[in-house]
């Protein structure tokens, strides 16, 4: 899941570049080990409390605990994701953009596992319960369709539906700026009383779509009246007819 609304480096009518280098590598694999250092930290004390080593591992509350460290991962990694392009645009590192699949995919996972434990711990597996627990709480209203949303733009990452779907790919996966304010949206609603860290991830949110529309802006003032970039140093007046 690629997760980013700019065809960009991954315009699915250019041919894939070059093998990657060792460095690259390398830092792929730094990546991995972060992704899942946090799930196999929450299994490892999710096996302390079921042993019976450490049942104070998970805190008061272990489904909350669960619940909790799926769902801001998810969100964090969201979050990551989007930053990739501004990161790439800011310092011109086009190789940042080889995370950003992966990195959206992470997301998913932590998404998924994020839902499973809800629906297996707080629903005791009851699938009979789901429609009637989205429809009478919001917070999970909008966590679910945040989630369902994330279905098809993990589906269509693959380089062959990029190929299938053309400009379409981009437009889907301009569904990934919803998605990430529904995600939010849901952590803020879950948060009773210290709402400081959901309003930090809505403002990290916030300056991520605001890069996001400036660019687009610039875009748009690039280009000329008949859809081809304007010449270099022609800028239009303030006002001014497109033939001024």
């Amino acid at each position: 899941m690629v997760l980013n609304a700019h065809t960009g480096a991954n315009d699915p009518r250019r041919p894939s570049g070059p093998p990657a280098a060792p460095g690259v590598i390398a830092a792929k694999v730094l990546v991995h080990l972060l992704a899942l250092a946090p799930l196999a930290w929450l299994a490892w004390r999710i096996w302390q409390v079921v042993g019976g080593a450490d049942i104070d591992a998970l805190g008061a509350d272990p489904i909350v605990a669960i619940e909790h460290e799926t769902g801001i991962g998810a969100l964090r990694l969201l979050l990551v994701t989007l930053a990739i392009s501004p990161l790439r645009q800011l310092t011109g590192a086009a190789v940042l953009l080889r995370f950003r699949r992966m990195l959206g995919l992470y997301a998913f996972v932590y998404a998924s596992v994020h839902f499973a434990a809800w629906l297996s711990l707080d629903l005791v597996g009851d699938v009979s319960q789901i429609a009637t627990e989205i429809a009478r709480r919001p917070f999970i209203t909008v966590g679910f369709l945040a989630w369902l949303l994330l279905v098809p733009l993990t589906v269509t990452s693959t380089r062959g539906w990029m190929r299938r779907l053309g400009r379409n790919w981009g437009r889907l996966h301009r569904l990934v700026y919803p998605i990430a304010a529904l995600a939010v949206l849901h952590f803020w609603w879950i948060v009773k009383s210290d709402w400081r860290e959901p309003a930090l991830y809505a403002a990290l949110l916030s300056i991520l779509l605001a890069w996001r529309g400036w660019k687009a802006l610039q875009r748009r003032r690039s280009v000329g009246p008949t859809g081809r970039a304007a010449p270099t140093g022609q800028r239009r007046r303030p006002g001014a007819s497109p033939g001024a």
